[in-house]
């Protein structure tokens, strides 16, 4: 009886020192896994090393401790199956205090067909633990614990593997395991391969950069992809990938965009913001138009009724209220009035007016090049022999990256040729339109036309950002602040603001609404003067360029 006793009180000592001794561990979850080394003459060696970008689960045991034998045969039966075959996921079963001979013979009793590892000396299990088991450890393939337990509790078990399952399906539902083929793809499908993926991002252009932005957020495969100009700067041949994957994207996707053929190809839904509202129409934007158009006329219709009623009710209470007879019909009439739901119409948004003005008319050529080869470090162009006559519009077209705006740089002046010669001829007065808002500018719309045009009263300068669509609001906002679309038009200020014989613009249309890119086409095809432009948009140059120049003939990207 005394033995029994004794017995017990020592148990019980056992488990009040396993319940308040903290010391035992020394991994925790949210701490990074240790580095270690496991020797097996049976299965290798593995090095905590190899396990990064890898799920991990650590199982230790020993083949004396009833739990961990449970907890085996529940890994053995549900978690191995399942994940032995993922090379992304890795299980590492330690035996604590074994030799190989001992897992060996061990194994043919259970008949696990995981392996085991032996940790004889504790060299491994002393990194994570220093008593009890059996414990399990779950690591993500960022090198953190996301998981520890300690003794074997099914639910505890369960739970573990839900947690590694969760993980598994998340990195299986984002491509994680075929990654790499993944970013090929992308690559390979917006151009970027024959860049170099090991390329500088700070040396690339404005397409490319836009095409490396789109490459990463299709990577990530969200649930739902929020687009806002993703056509912009895009060549052709990327705009139509760009539209197959999303017509065959399964999940959501928000687009917003000025480029009207693209919108028609892929979307179903349009909400459309008007006058503090949003109304949602299903159909393409052809639709949405026709839909569109029948709404404000039936509003229109329903104010100018109103707008009757109301001068009518008006008039017969002035008429009637100060007459006892009418009196009491009067005040009805204006009860009628202070009760009615007035119909208020949207204010008409400012549409640009685009005038360029016109130069004295230069010589008969704009430009000739002699063996040009442009570029910065290294070669963009074969030797090109080109010239531009007076009264030709030339677009030029071409996949981005290939050194289009190089090449209107070192007509410019702006930038040296590696060699060859630019002649530009005579009395040429040149508007030049760049692709995008130089960095850093602190100033406001007003200030920076004022600085262009220093003989301009604020009234004239206001007036001529008002004639490119800009509000009282933009105007007096700094360019920084502004929508792409705004910035540009700010831009187209200064140029039509100006005279000149030559328009040199490089990708005019990026950022601009339907109404500002169809006003921009007219007084580009009402332009007397000659015109060399970059642009990635068919419908835009249509009828408008009197030749279309492929710069993919010449570059040496290609």
């Amino acid at each position: 009886m005394r033995k029994v006793t004794l017995f017990c009180a020592a148990a019980l000592f056992s488990l009040l020192s396993f319940a308040q001794d903290n010391n035992a561990d020394i991994v925790k979850v949210g701490d990074s896994m240790p580095a270690f080394t496991l020797h097996s003459t049976v299965n290798g060696t593995v090095n905590s090393e190899d396990l990064k970008e890898k799920v991990v689960l650590i199982n230790i045991f020993a083949t004396w401790c009833g739990p961990c034998q449970s907890e085996l045969a529940e890994v053995q039966k549900t978690l191995w199956p399942k994940y032995k075959d993922n090379k992304d996921f890795c299980m590492l079963v330690i035996g604590r205090e074994h030799t190989d001979d001992q897992l060996t013979e061990y194994n043919k009793r259970k008949g696990f067909t995981f392996p085991l590892y032996p940790d004889p000396k504790r060299e491994v299990t002393g990194k994570f633990a220093s008593q009890y088991i059996p414990r399990s450890y779950l690591i993500n393939k960022e090198g953190k614990v996301i998981s520890a337990t300690v003794g074997y509790k099914k639910e505890e078990m369960d739970k573990l593997m839900a947690e590694a399952g969760t993980i598994q399906d998340l990195l299986t539902m984002h491509d994680f395991y075929m990654i790499d083929a993944k970013v090929e793809e992308v690559a390979r499908a917006l151009g970027l391969s024959e860049l170099g993926l090991d390329k500088d991002v700070t040396e690339l252009s404005g397409g490319q950069r836009t095409k490396v932005l789109l490459g990463k957020l299709l990577l990530e495969k969200p649930d739902i992809l929020l687009l806002d100009e993703p056509t912009n700067y895009l060549d052709k041949e990327h705009i139509e990938w760009l539209k197959r994957y999303l017509q065959d994207y399964e999940n959501a996707f928000i687009l917003i965009s000025h480029d009207i053929p693209f919108l028609n190809s892929v979307i179903n839904v349009i909400y459309h913001m008007d006058n503090q509202e949003l109304n949602r129409y299903t159909g393409d934007y052809d639709n949405f138009q026709k839909v569109y158009a029948v709404k404000k006329a039936q509003l229109e219709a329903a104010y100018n009724k109103q707008q009757q009623e109301i001068a009518e009710l008006k008039d017969f209470v002035a008429r009637n209220k100060a007459r006892v007879a009418t009196r009491n019909m009067a005040m009805s009439r204006q009860k009628k009035l202070d009760n009615m739901d007035i119909i208020e119409l949207a204010a008409e948004k400012p549409k640009p007016e685009f005038n360029f003005k016109t130069a004295r008319t230069p010589g008969r050529y704009i430009f000739q090049t002699h063996d040009l080869v442009i570029g910065y470090d290294e070669p963009l162009s074969s030797p090109l022999n080109l010239e531009m006559e007076r009264g030709q519009k030339i677009v030029l077209t071409g996949a981005n990256g290939i050194g289009k705006s190089t090449l209107l740089k070192s007509i410019l002046g702006l930038i040296k040729p590696l060699s060859g010669d630019v002649e530009q001829g005579d009395y040429l007065e040149i508007g030049y339109f760049e692709q995008e808002t130089p960095a850093g500018i602190e100033t406001t719309c007003l200030e920076e036309i004022w600085q262009e045009f220093p003989g301009y009263t604020q009234y004239e300068v206001r007036s001529a950002l008002a004639k490119c669509g800009l509000t009282t609001k933009h105007i007096e906002s700094k360019v920084k602040v502004l929508s792409g679309g705004e910035q540009a038009k700010v831009r187209l200020c200064k140029l039509i603001n100006r005279e000149s014989n030559i328009l040199v613009l490089d990708e005019p249309t990026n950022h601009l609404d339907v109404d500002a890119k169809d006003e921009l086409k007219r007084a580009l095809m009402a332009y007397k003067g000659s015109i060399l432009m970059v642009c990635h948009e068919p419908e835009f140059y249509d009828g408008l360029a009197t030749d279309v120049w492929d710069c993919g003939k010449w570059t040496t990207r290609i």
